[in-house]
């Protein structure tokens, strides 16, 4: 940055110049940190200079005119912020983008002006793109890849050891060997999921192999779930060898996906002749329970009691099987052509670039969207400061701008929380800055020396120190800075002071008239939007599953696709407002660790209605007998299960007591059997592979019932008044 500023001030002789080369350096290597390996760097960087120099065209052309320039900085703030939805990309890069609209849009300059100040911008960016190649490059940084790779193999190894003390003599060294394996699995999800969670946007970014990649962290996460539970079986019950084949196999699934996770664009082969395996497992593990069931009217409460751990292996193959497909769409993303990733051509079914995008977008145009709701009130805070900074003549307008753009956050109190430690940093930068100013005169030549150290500071501070040190480093570069340009002595420090003071009055008057009550509140609304869109997504699953094995029955209310979608774009608003909760400074009324368990019962939720929908897909609708009775149950059963998270959803938003969860009813168990045994019996008498379906269908919604259980406390916590 001074070497930019020093260029343009010194050599070119150039006010204008100078001043977009130094806080373009600012936008394009202080404010934005991009990820992944140097190329995509590159790509960013050069994406952020363009998209730049058009707004600093834009801007210029429309500082003449007062109300269009409140009037554009409101649209483009609010397009810059709800686009940082899409991606970590975009994210990171909001306060960059935002700078380079703020600083032309607020120094009000004739279109003449416009080429040396895209001069001053382009000189930054190619001072940005030699000093992220050369100057201290990054190192790749893939968080969730690593993280996904290694709770692959740690729930693999604790599967392996499950298996090996099942089928053998249960010695002390095998339990403490399977207790060991069992820690690190948790511990390798557990740090998985705090990474995902580490910031305040999803951290990844547009490509096909990001989103394939940030799925596997719901997914990774309900696994663990399933693997504990399939690990609780009855003590003096023999080890079910068919089920313990199809654990063996989701293992080498999991092993052989962690490896295609190591190397980029791998070959799939291995992984593939894995998923075979396991699928030729799980054929053998269906039909050796066909086979077990009782072709007679006794033994069917002991056979399902047996068919429990068969039914834990399907849904453990359906999860690792989920989780093998999206590395392998990682895999052949990363092995396309320059020109096929050029032209979007994806692999499988998945949606280009754009239409993950527009999909991202169109799930937070809803009026409960935490990010569209920070979005219009930055815009509005944005829009207002300049037309405030206007209208009263201050001198440094821009400053008004930046300072309500640094302190508006999530809720009126941390707003003010922020004003004041805006306020407290920028009188402590003005009086060190003054009493530097008192001790160098009029030497410039000093000046010149203290900038990069002062630079320096301004960037570590916010992170190392705190958000106050940050703003009196910032005020005391913006001293020397404008000393440097036209001297002014102390004076500039108090112009500063006056300058945020209104900016975090306007910060402060958005934050009140726009949202007051924080991120709580919204997150319980987004809680209950997701478990009701989830639940109605496992009842359309069973509904679609009932009809594609009765032809005879009604046709169903909803598109169980449709279903998926509108549960998907929920969990995506929530896991959006999550982040806003966790990003919020301040004390949190409720512990965290309760508001994660409910956020992980969504995805338990959702994924469970996936494994509904798949195991449908498998039957061939040809078995014979009048399945009306057991639809008849299953049906009632979903109902069930969805009325409760409906009245759940509807105390979280509305207040007042919870619903207790649902105890197991065994009287509608025994119907079901009842259903079972005597309207899906084929012609040798013997009960079809469609009854086991319907079975595992019960067990399904009983899972769904039983984190009925594991979330009420949290449940309780939140909706408690602190």
């Amino acid at each position: 940055m001074p070497l930019m500023f020093a260029l343009g001030e010194k050599v070119l002789d150039n006010p204008a110049l100078a001043t977009f080369a130094a806080f373009g350096s600012f936008a394009m290597l202080m404010f934005v940190d991009f990820s992944g390996d140097r190329r995509d760097r590159l790509q960013a960087q050069v994406a952020l200079i363009v998209t730049g120099a058009v707004f600093v065209c834009v801007g210029t052309l429309c500082s003449q005119v007062v109300w269009l320039s409140a009037v554009a900085m409101a649209i483009v703030g609010f397009a810059v912020l709800f686009a940082g939805v899409v991606s970590s990309v975009l994210a990171s890069a909001t306060t960059s983008l935002l700078l380079a609209f703020i600083l032309p849009v607020t120094l009000t300059g004739p279109p003449s002006q416009i080429p040396d100040r895209l001069a001053g911008w382009g000189l930054a960016g190619a001072a940005s793109l030699i000093a992220i190649t050369l100057l201290w490059p990054a190192p790749t940084r893939e968080p969730l890849r690593r993280g996904a790779s290694a709770a692959c193999r740690a729930l693999a190894a604790r599967l392996r050891t499950e298996i090996e003390y099942l089928l053998s003599d249960r010695s002390e060294s095998l339990e403490r060997e399977h207790r060991q394996a069992v820690e690190a699995a948790q511990q390798a999800v557990l740090t998985l999921h705090s990474g995902f969670l580490a910031t305040p946007y999803r951290p990844t970014g547009l490509s096909t192999s990001n989103r394939t990649i940030v799925r596997l962290v719901d997914e990774l996460t309900w696994l663990a779930t399933i693997v504990t539970q399939s690990s609780k079986s009855r003590p003096g019950l023999p080890a079910n060898k068919t089920a313990c084949a199809v654990k063996g196999a989701a293992a080498n699934v999991l092993e052989r996906g962690a490896d295609l996770l190591d190397v980029n664009g791998g070959d799939p082969a291995q992984l593939v002749a894995a998923q075979t395996d396991l699928a030729t497992a799980l054929e053998r593990m269906e039909q050796d329970a066909t086979q077990q069931l009782p072709v007679g009217d006794d033994g069917m409460a002991e056979f399902l009691t047996s068919l429990d751990p068969s039914f834990r292996a399907q849904e453990l193959s359906f999860a690792a099987s989920v989780i093998a497909a999206n590395i392998d769409l990682t895999a052949a993303a990363e092995r396309r052509t320059w020109l096929e990733r050029l032209l979007g051509r994806q692999p499988g079914n998945l949606l280009s670039p754009l239409g993950a995008a527009r999909e991202r977008a169109g799930a937070h145009v809803e009026r409960h969207s935490v990010w569209l709701h920070n979005s219009l009130r930055g815009a509005a805070g944005l829009g207002l400061a300049v037309l405030v900074a206007n209208l009263t003549g201050v001198q440094h307008s821009f400053w008004v701008v930046l300072g309500t753009l640094s302190v508006l956050r999530s809720n009126a109190l941390n707003t003010g929380q922020n004003i004041l430690r805006a306020l407290v940093g920028t009188v402590i930068g003005f009086v060190i800055g003054a009493l530097l100013l008192a001790m160098i005169g009029t030497s410039t030549t000093l000046l010149w020396w203290l900038l990069p150290p002062v630079i320096l500071i301004a960037g570590v501070a916010p992170a190392a120190i705190s958000f106050a040190a940050g703003q009196a480093a910032f005020t005391l570069t913006l001293v020397i800075l404008f000393n440097i340009i036209q001297p002014a002595g102390w004076v500039i420090g108090l112009v500063r002071i006056e300058d945020i003071a209104i900016g975090c009055i306007v910060s402060l008057l958005v934050g009140l008239l726009f949202w007051p009550r924080g991120a709580g509140a919204a997150l319980r609304r987004a809680l209950a939007e997701a478990y009701v869109d989830s639940a109605e997504y496992l009842a359309g699953a069973v509904e679609t599953g009932m009809l594609r094995c009765d032809s005879g029955a009604p046709p169903p209310t909803t598109s169980v696709s449709d279903g998926a979608l509108r549960a998907a774009a929920a969990s995506r608003r929530l896991d959006d407002t999550f982040r806003n909760f966790l990003a919020e400074r301040g004390a949190k009324p409720v512990p965290l660790a309760e508001v994660t368990t409910m956020v992980t019962g969504v995805a338990g939720l959702r994924l469970a209605a996936d494994a509904v929908t798949q195991l449908w897909q498998r039957d061939d609708g040809t078995a014979v007998g009048d399945r009306a009775a057991a639809r008849a149950e299953l049906l009632a059963f979903a109902t069930s299960v969805r009325s409760w998270y409906g009245d759940l959803a509807a105390t979280l938003v509305d207040g007042g007591a919870l619903r207790e969860p649902s105890a197991h009813d065994k009287v509608a168990d025994g119907r079901l059997v009842e259903a079972v045994r005597h309207d899906l019996r084929g012609e040798d008498g013997r009960a079809s592979a469609t009854a086991v379906r319907m079975i595992w269908t019960g067990d399904h919604l009983d899972a769904a019932r039983r984190l009925e259980q594991t979330i009420i406390g949290a449940a309780q916590a939140i909706t408690t008044p602190a």
